[in-house]
């Protein structure tokens, strides 16, 4: 196979978590403009809708929007029944969604702590487990789990100080266990030809954080000098969604600009 079709995704079918957030739009515009059909998948439908045709005005390749909340195992079953109705398989499923309340070690609630861990790992679970089945059917599938920076490393507290930007302790506990998890169902469905891989991404902050002592912190902090920029992770994605990385299941890739080779 020449390179050039390595990449190509023309006959597959891309679903993504929590496709509407800052990085998830990218996500799905690297998986449209590879040429997969896909579904991008959040908790508002109106907002999933209008994503996909935002985005498929853009690319040129159509792009469906589609209702999930990641939390609940009957809405994430439902979905998925819904997309092999329509199109028979799912081919790629990118875990990006994510949700949490938290606080500073010393404030941070049980209530809230379990609330960041069911919505880093225990969604990645659901949505993994009920995935399964389908792509087993198929003898393929890609899973692309979207864990961060902090679940490799802990957070600097100097970076924060004041900026209230600070990462509480329940997302890199939730984020560590999406690259262990990615591992274990890697091993365990390889045979299956299933692959799992997982990225870490580092400082992407959103637009609107605009403490610029912090935006400071966070380019020092970075090997490379600088933050990194949305459309950086669409290559990552669209190799492990591909037949490019056919003989990669059960890695970590960072996209941090170095943040954690220090």
């Amino acid at each position: 196979m020449k390179v050039n079709n390595l990449f190509n995704l023309e006959d597959k079918v891309a679903v993504v978590t929590g496709g509407t957030g800052y990085l998830g739009m990218h996500i799905c515009e690297a998986l449209s403009e590879a040429g997969a059909l896909v579904y991008i998948t959040g908790k508002t439908k109106k907002r999933c809708i209008e994503s996909a045709k935002s985005l498929e005005r853009k690319t040129g390749i159509r792009v469906k929007g589609i209702e999930m909340n990641v939390s609940s195992s009957l809405s994430i079953k439902n979905c998925f029944k819904q997309i092999v109705k329509e199109v028979k398989k799912i081919d790629i499923l990118v875990n990006n969604a994510f949700y949490s309340h938290g606080s500073s070690l010393h404030r941070i609630s049980e209530k809230d702590w379990m609330s960041g861990i069911d919505g880093t790992i225990n969604g990645v679970f659901r949505c993994t487990k009920a995935i399964i089945p389908i792509m087993e059917k198929n003898k393929f599938g890609s899973i692309i789990n979207i864990s961060s920076m902090y679940g490799m490393v802990s957070p600097d507290p100097s970076i924060y100080g004041s900026s209230g930007h600070n990462n509480p302790p329940n997302y890199g506990a939730g984020k560590a266990a999406i690259i262990q998890f990615t591992r274990y169902t890697a091993c365990h469905l390889a045979k299956k030809g299933i692959r799992v891989n997982s990225v870490s991404p580092g400082p992407f902050p959103k637009p609107d954080v605009t403490d610029m002592r912090f935006i400071s912190n966070l380019k020092k902090k970075t090997p490379m000098g600088r933050l990194g920029q949305p459309h950086e992770i669409k290559g990552v994605i669209v190799f492990l969604a591909s037949q490019s990385s056919s003989f990669v299941t059960g890695t970590n890739i960072s996209v941090d600009g170095g943040w954690t080779a220090w």
